[in-house]
């Protein structure tokens, strides 16, 4: 049986190959075990990534043991967001009010030594955030490039009290570092692993300078990369930037029904923008793509109950009705 593995896999695979230590070879492949499907076709080598894990361990000895548990986040929700930035930006306090997680928020640099998950709400789904390290010259965990890789976008957030072009200019040279790319210039630099969706997010928009450094910080991105101000001390903008960060996921919710019967309308499946009825039938079960005989939808700008074909396009908030 053929393994089907994702590009993220392949991604994973080849910074392992580029990692020089041990630690940086088992955070690669704790990265590829997580990202591997599940199923027979990869019995084999999710066991002989096992192996290779403890052979690595036992070499790099008890730190390596004891530093594993950070080094991936298993994603829960619709999606995984990153939110990185340089010390002191605001990250900490972003999450804790979007997620009601409680990573430590203080107001002195590099309070944040770990990964810390919370679940936003969106409407109807949730959507994962995670409070990471600071970004900083020689003071990145070799583990912090596999997560940021495994998310499927950043957030790059910057304190508009002072110098938000310089933060988010250290910020991507940072992760230019991990050989994490960012935005169109990077989609061809040499020595990317990598290349990751990313927002920018101003914070502490309420203080006098802020309006000011933001106009400066959209000026310098606003053509590049999707771009806010908020003030996640007073809630200003918070509700369009959990649109925003829905929009730049480019995901869509689909719902499912029998035939006779109401939709499912919470618990839609999440699937990338674009996607087709047979990608929505090969979601519900994976042998479901194979025998879908045709689907009936409602939604897409069509006739309710409208019968489709399997290369139909979905679009968010469609219903659909598989048959067999």
């Amino acid at each position: 049986m053929p393994a089907n593995l994702p590009p993220q896999y392949l991604t994973a695979e080849k910074a392992f190959r580029a990692a020089k230590t041990s630690l940086e070879k088992i955070a690669a492949l704790e990265e590829m075990l997580a990202i591997m499907p599940k199923h027979k076709g990869t019995d084999h080598l999710r066991a002989e990534l096992r192996s290779r894990i403890a052979k690595l361990t036992q070499q790099a000895g008890k730190k390596a043991a004891t530093q594993r548990a950070s080094m991936v986040i298993e994603k829960e929700g619709a999606a995984q967001v990153a939110v990185v930035g340089v010390p002191n930006c605001g990250k900490s306090q972003l999450v804790s009010i979007l997620t009601k997680a409680s990573p430590t928020v203080a107001e002195y640099p590099f309070t944040t030594h770990s990964v810390t998950p919370g679940m936003m709400p969106f409407e109807n789904i949730k959507i994962q955030l995670l409070d990471t390290p600071p970004l900083a010259p020689n003071a990145i965990d070799f583990w912090l490039p596999h997560v940021l890789r495994r998310a499927d976008i950043l957030l790059i957030m910057a304190d508009l009290s002072h110098s938000p072009v310089k933060q988010v200019e250290e910020a991507i040279a940072e992760l230019r570092k991990m050989k994490i790319g960012i935005g169109d210039t990077d989609a061809e630099e040499e020595g990317i692993l990598s290349h990751q969706k990313a927002l920018i997010v101003g914070n502490k928009l309420d203080l006098d300078s802020g309006q000011a450094n933001y106009t400066a910080l959209r000026n310098q991105y606003g053509e590049e990369f999707p771009l806010m101000a908020i003030s996640a001390l007073h809630g200003t903008g918070l509700e369009d930037l959990k649109l925003m960060i829905f929009h730049v996921l480019d995901i869509i919710r689909v719902y499912t029904k029998a035939p006779g019967q109401k939709a499912d309308m919470s618990e839609p499946i999440i699937l990338a923008r674009d996607s087709t009825l047979e990608d929505a039938a090969a979601d519900v079960h994976k042998d479901f793509a194979r025998k879908l005989k045709f689907a009936r939808i409602w939604g897409s700008g069509k006739h309710d109950g409208v019968q489709a074909k399997k290369d139909h396009v979905l679009q968010d908030g469609d219903i659909i009705e598989l048959h067999l």
